[in-house]
């Protein structure tokens, strides 16, 4: 009997865990898209140095949270929104306006399927 309340425990730690892992995800990856939002309408607006200030602010943020995200989440996603960043940052420097919309449309995207992918939904566990 106690092996099975040891069992229960750790499966009600793991899913205490997921939960909180989801919620963390939410609040970051709005965040994230929230600044990268701004940066669009900045460069829309011209001002691509201020588009350039918020866009490396959220890469840095992303950056900073690198140990945590590759260990929660698969390395293929992550890599990807490096590879994003790098993307949208190059098109800013470059001031082209409608290859930096799409790369940046796109970034967004993959930032927030990261977080609808670790949500605790019926199409995520089949």
């Amino acid at each position: 009997m106690k092996r099975l309340w040891i069992a229960a425990a750790i499966l009600a730690a793991l899913f205490c865990a997921t939960l909180l892992n989801s919620w963390y995800l939410r609040g970051f990856t709005r965040e994230l898209t929230g600044l990268l939002e701004q940066a669009e309408a900045l460069a829309e607006a011209g001002d691509w140095e201020r588009a350039d200030l918020l866009t490396r602010s959220a890469f840095e943020h992303w950056s900073s949270r690198d140990g945590y995200l590759h260990v929660t989440l698969r390395h293929s996603d992550t890599d990807l929104i490096h590879v994003g960043f790098q993307e949208v940052l190059e098109f800013i420097e470059c001031q082209e306006g409608g290859e930096y919309s799409a790369a940046n449309a796109r970034l967004a995207a993959q930032i927030q399927l990261i977080y609808e992918s670790e949500q605790l939904t019926l199409k995520n566990v089949f």
